[in-house]
């Protein structure tokens, strides 16, 4: 594969899988209003876990290189701070094992 190819490929399972992923965190949030009662943490973990795939999907279409590694990167910290909710709903007993 070429490797403007090959980066376009790896750019589709990036976009593909935080899309997925966004499509759980939904889910996700709808067990913990509907189910659990929670709504402050599950809130930012929705607006975290789906910005993701945002900023990924934005970064496919970046005018530059400095542009795409910028979606890139806030796209890394959304995961960041999506995995730190993650963690605390699990910690406080609102997320089985």
């Amino acid at each position: 594969m070429q490797n403007a190819k090959w980066g376009e490929f790896m750019q589709n399972i990036i976009e593909t899988k935080s899309f997925d992923f966004a499509v759980r965190i939904v889910n996700l949030y709808r067990y913990l209003v509907g189910e659990k009662n929670e709504y402050v943490m599950s809130k930012q973990m929705l607006r975290s876990g789906t910005s993701i795939g945002a900023n990924v999907s934005e970064a496919e279409k970046a005018q530059t290189k400095p542009d795409f590694n910028a979606k890139m990167n806030i796209a890394l910290k959304e995961a960041n701070e999506t995995h730190y909710w993650l963690r605390l709903l699990y910690k406080t007993s609102f997320l089985p094992k």
